[in-house]
């Protein structure tokens, strides 16, 4: 397995572990038979734990895409495996200002994850900048 595929099993970890210590901190209010209850996530750090973890599940679509696709078209790996780490680190950075209540730094975070999503995505496109690499 390559390192951006390591990436991909570390993204949906990194979404699960979002949420559950949330759950475990707060044992005695929540009630697994009823995992969504929104009684529980009233409290803000619950709540912003509940966001980023959201917002993983959405991210991690199009990261996997872009990443087989990238892999498919036979792009550079090194390159691809470069941005794989780069995204998940700042993905990692993203859930830990999103959870500290850090918006700004937040947005700045997913932004720059995104962009480097998008530049996985587009490698097959912009192939022909890279020896080696395909661009049909």
């Amino acid at each position: 397995m390559t390192i951006a595929e390591w990436c991909l099993l570390g993204t949906v970890l990194l979404y699960l572990f979002t949420v559950a210590p949330v759950k475990v901190l707060g044992y005695r209010q929540y009630d697994n038979s009823r995992p969504r209850d929104p009684d529980f996530y009233k409290d803000p750090m619950r709540a912003r734990a509940l966001g980023a973890h959201l917002n993983g599940i959405e991210a991690f679509p199009f990261f996997a895409v872009a990443v087989i696709l990238a892999e498919f078209r036979a792009c550079p790996q090194a390159l691809i495996d470069w941005l794989a780490v780069l995204f998940l680190g700042l993905r990692v950075a993203f859930v830990v200002a999103y959870v500290a209540d850090r918006p700004t730094l937040r947005t700045i975070l997913w932004s720059v994850a995104f962009l480097s999503n998008l530049t996985i995505f587009l490698l097959p496109a912009i192939g022909w900048v890279f020896p080696g690499a395909s661009a049909s």
